[in-house]
């Protein structure tokens, strides 16, 4: 079983050997990385790689660890014998499954996507460590063990909010996405928007790059964000000499598909006023 990327999905060499590499250790795989760098696309196009269903669990500031595993919805059954529904006599009908259960109990091999951990609370990792480890756990409700069948190939993303617990780290292997190096980034162009116009990409991405790279920025913009930027330009059917930034105007055109707060955008206009006085 071996992840050498997708027709839609081009993947760098480092990040092939570390997803294949999380797939024979049997361990969680933790992928860090800027937000639009494709973390999440990447557990979509490993289950594609590889064949295999895909199950996610997009973790949300109010999500617990014990709602990945199931809950017990107490307040159902007390309704429910007040009722004299007959219900009430198997405490398994309320009880709801949770994504690792779920995956544990898939028929085949899964690909499972926690989404976005270091969103949930500094405790969460740790309240998942067991589980994650063992590929079990206990339901005190009705006395059972829930093992999983076959294990899930685990695929765990941080934006790098917060730190993430040692003791959940040393159970992880880990890979940070680094942002694309123009020649990658020009790949992953091709697989979206294939046929674009090489003059068009080159001054497309050129400028790209140097607004990434002025000091300053609050937000570099990511992979995701140039890719609608390109979407816009071909749609404008803009020309590449169109593309081109002088004193008077030093913000790129359709930036609002770049920069995505109102301090950037004034860094451009200083950057634009600055450069019309240095002029005179």
């Amino acid at each position: 079983m071996k992840f050498s990327g997708t027709d839609s999905y081009v993947a760098t060499e480092d990040l092939m050997v570390a997803v294949n590499a999380a797939v024979a250790l049997e361990r969680p795989l933790l992928v860090k990385g800027e937000p639009g760098t494709g973390k999440t696309e990447l557990a979509q196009q490993v289950a594609r790689g590889l064949g295999l269903p895909i199950i996610e669990w997009n973790v949300k500031s109010t999500t617990r660890a014990q709602q990945g595993l199931y809950e017990y919805d107490a307040v159902s059954r007390l309704r429910d014998s007040q009722l004299g529904d007959p219900r009430v006599e198997d405490v398994g009908n309320y009880i709801r499954k949770g994504k690792l259960w779920e995956a544990f109990t898939a028929p085949g091999k899964v690909v499972l996507l926690i989404d976005e951990i270091d969103k949930a609370d500094i405790e969460f990792p740790n309240d998942l460590l067991q589980e994650l480890d063992r590929m079990e756990f206990h339901v005190y409700e009705t006395g059972e063990t829930i093992r999983a069948i076959n294990r899930p190939v685990v695929i765990i993303t941080s934006n790098n909010e917060k730190e993430l617990p040692d003791a959940f780290l040393r159970r992880c292997f880990f890979h940070y996405i680094r942002f694309p190096d123009p020649e990658t980034l020009r790949r992953i162009v091709e697989v979206h928007h294939p046929g674009i116009k090489g003059a068009l990409l080159s001054a497309a991405l050129t400028q790209f790059y140097e607004i990434r790279e002025t000091p300053g920025l609050k937000k570099k913009p990511s992979t995701s964000e140039v890719l609608d930027w390109l979407k816009l330009l071909l749609a404008e059917d803009l020309d590449p000499a169109e593309l081109k930034r002088d004193g008077a105007s030093a913000l790129p055109k359709l930036h609002g598909a770049l920069l995505k707060n109102e301090q950037d955008v004034h860094l451009f206009e200083r950057l634009a006023f600055m450069a019309r006085r240095g002029s005179r």
